[in-house]
């Protein structure tokens, strides 16, 4: 009987990517000049589970990649040959093309045999004896993320097919900023392809139909043109391609591979991260989690509960009398309890421990220091602390990005460390830890700090504040994360464009959460961002506006309060504004920001419930409050379609359909800009900013 091995190719792809993880982390714990032969031993055995599962599964590539890897670190591990940081470079190399060629089997595309060609070259250079070609240090993010080494380089500039995806307006990126990020790289011209653009009455304005043409002429670099684009890699059709091209030294040696002069470069902005496939095309990826056995038998001891309870009530069913109803009462208790247990067992199967996201990171602060001549350490703490699985996918790249700007911008260069009296090797603390129903964690670092004037000067010069403005920390910190908004002085390749911070904050919330951001002059900056441990369930407060029931999220509800008129002022006669303790809150009549005919709109009849979003807190007028409870959060975008100031529904005990408010929807979309309006008509702010009241 023929076996399928297809059924078996997604459990050892999966086992290859745990097996490239201990690679990497065994790698970046040796010490050169010190052969630690059971930390080498490791390495060794994950790359040979690794070639022997390719050769089961006929990805000869693989096999023939792994042999020479295998060869390498058996020299090393009988001390035939010396551990050098260059070996070490060449070896994280190869496991970042390996994890790349991965990438492409998982998702059924082509290995980029250019690439492995070269790597596997240099590995075979230093088995003969010879040194590799020098090879740029990778800056990227993880294995996935590794910056593409082409074996050309432009002489002339790049052709770049630039084709955002409809709905890539919608995540915050703009394109007419990436094309002046490209004009600054050299000369560009521009073409407006409009092939998509169907009958204007038809046309949505947040979708993004028009594609460009550009031809950068200049000297820049591939890494400096990917790195413009980097952030919307996943929402656009990208392909760029070498106006003319010559060979690199490396081609000089006779077995390194030769690329031809009309060779046309389609790799994707990054190696390893494939190119977005168009709806309708390719495979259905499945996605899997590994779950401890202990949960498990957990889970099948709740079942075992849940059938009994149901055949007592269902044999109380059969025979009920009136003398029974008390058993049923207790009966229905009992089925209550096991249902409640029942949810938690299955919650814990979809969490995992943040160790699976802070794995990425020792090589991601190896990489920057030594691109930026900086030393640098990196504490981790709190790895053990779990999340779900659905926030732990979307939570890794925001994380990078604040610990690549903690290395960037925070940690000085060693001899202005020693001048400052600290010592010369810098500390990034990355730690995770849960608080009340949300994990909490906090990127930190012993640097420079940030300056809050030059933050002030780039924000005046902006025009987002008024010179001589008195702002608190909380708000000048806040600018960071508006779009563009950088106070680099030259743009590198690793930051300096003003394209992330906002990025970082937009996916926060996306997943319901919030950054946070505190720092001293001299002692460094802590970035806190704080999540939801699961996004398919939340503690809710039930309110009434209406005949609507309507429930917030808990974790933005700091209190509620009885309306005292006496405190109830406006601002230019538009917004409302009530003082609580020294603090001028912002009122929002919920039924008319939802559109609510029934309502009350007396204030003096009505509650206030103070809420907090993004650092920034306001008042919500309802009608009442109803009870708390835990809610099942049900996508309004895949039943429905979105609302602003809306994040999704739940069922209630009744069956009825409750609408989930969205407090940072709400704050954003109709109370700033009213505020904004009511102090820009001359009525100006007070002292500590406060509203000048009517």
């Amino acid at each position: 009987m023929a076996i399928d091995m297809e059924q078996f190719r997604q459990v050892y792809l999966e086992e290859s990517f745990e097996g490239l993880e201990i690679m990497e982390s065994g790698l970046l714990e040796l010490d050169p000049g010190k052969a630690d032969s059971e930390e080498i031993n490791t390495i060794f055995r994950a790359a040979h589970s690794i070639k022997g599962g390719s050769a089961t599964f006929g990805f000869e590539e693989v096999t023939g990649f792994t042999h020479v890897m295998e060869t390498l670190l058996d020299q090393m591990r009988s001390e035939e040959r010396d551990v050098t940081p260059e070996v070490v470079d060449l070896l994280l190399r190869s496991v970042d093309c390996l994890h790349e060629m991965f990438v492409a089997l998982k998702a059924g595309d082509p290995i980029n045999e250019e690439r492995v060609s070269i790597v596997h070259h240099d590995l075979e250079l230093v088995l003969e004896g010879e040194a590799a070609g020098a090879t740029p240090v990778a800056t990227s993010a993880s294995p996935a993320e590794a910056v593409e080494e082409s074996p050309v380089v432009s002489a002339e500039g790049w052709l770049i097919h630039f084709n955002p995806h409809p709905g890539m307006l919608r995540t915050g990126n703009e394109p007419l900023r990436i094309l002046r990020a490209l004009r600054e790289l050299g000369e560009l011209e521009v073409k407006v392809e409009r092939d998509l653009i169907a009958v204007l009455e038809d046309h949505q304005p947040e979708e993004c139909l028009l594609g460009w043409r550009l031809t950068l002429k200049g000297s820049a670099a591939r890494d400096d043109v990917d790195e413009v684009f980097e952030w919307v890699e996943d929402d656009c059709d990208l392909q760029i391609t070498p106006l003319t091209t010559v060979p690199d030294a490396a081609e000089k040696t006779a077995t390194a591979p030769v690329v031809a002069a009309d060779a046309v470069t389609t790799a994707p902005v990054k190696a390893g991260k494939q190119p977005p496939r168009k709806k309708g095309g390719g495979k259905q990826q499945s996605s899997s989690i590994r779950v401890a056995i202990e949960k498990v038998d957990g889970l099948v001891d709740m079942i075992g509960e849940l059938v009994i309870t149901q055949s007592m009530l269902s044999q109380i069913g059969d025979n009920f009398t009136i003398d029974l109803l008390e058993r049923m009462r207790e009966g229905l208790q009992q089925l209550e309890r096991n249902t409640r247990e029942l949810q938690e067992s299955v919650m814990q199967i979809r969490m995992l421990p943040i160790s699976f996201v802070f794995n990425r990171f020792p090589r991601v602060v190896h990489d920057l220091s030594q691109t930026l001549g900086k030393q640098v350490e990196l504490v981790i703490s709190g790895e053990g602390t779990e999340l779900d699985k659905t926030v732990l996918e979307q939570i890794g790249d925001p994380l990078v990005h604040l610990v690549r700007n903690s290395i960037d911008h925070g940690i000085e260069l060693p001899e202005e460390r020693v001048s400052k009296g600290k010592p010369a090797v810098g500390t990034v603390n990355l730690n995770a830890y849960h608080q009340g129903g949300n994990i909490v964690i906090e990127v930190a670092d012993d640097g420079a700090g940030l300056n809050r004037q030059a933050i002030i000067n780039k924000a005046v010069e902006q025009g987002l504040i008024d010179e001589g403005a008195e702002l608190p920390d909380a708000e000048v910190f806040d600018m960071l994360f508006r779009p563009g908004f950088s106070t680099a002085k030259e743009v590198t390749d690793v930051s300096g464009r003003g394209v992330g911070m906002d990025v970082v904050r937009r996916n926060v919330r996306t997943l319901g959460g919030n950054v946070e951001v505190t720092s001293n002059v001299g002692q460094g900056s802590t970035f806190v961002v704080r999540l939801p441990l699961t996004l398919a369930i939340l503690d809710g407060q039930l309110l009434r506006i209406g005949n609507e029931i309507f429930i917030i999220p808990l974790v933005s509800i700091i209190e509620s309060i009885q309306v005292n008129m006496d405190y109830v002022n406006s601002i230019a006669h538009q917004a409302e504004v009530y003082k609580l303790r020294e603090e001028y809150l912002p009122i929002v009549r919920l039924h008319e920001r939802l559109q609510l005919e029934e309502g009350n709109s007396d204030l003096e009849n009505g509650l206030l419930v103070v809420v907090e979003a993004d650092g920034k807190r306001a008042a919500l007028m309802v009608d009442d409050l109803l009870g708390q409870q835990q809610v099942v959060i049900k996508s309004l975008e895949t039943n429905f379609h979105k609302m602003k100031g809306l994040s999704g529904a739940t069922i209630l005990g009744d069956g009825t359909v409750s609408l989930i408010l969205d407090v940072s929807g709400l704050m954003s979309d109709s109370l700033l800009p009213t505020m904004k309006q009511g102090l820009g008509e001359g009525q100006g702010a007070g002292q500590h900013g406060a509203p000048v009241i009517h």
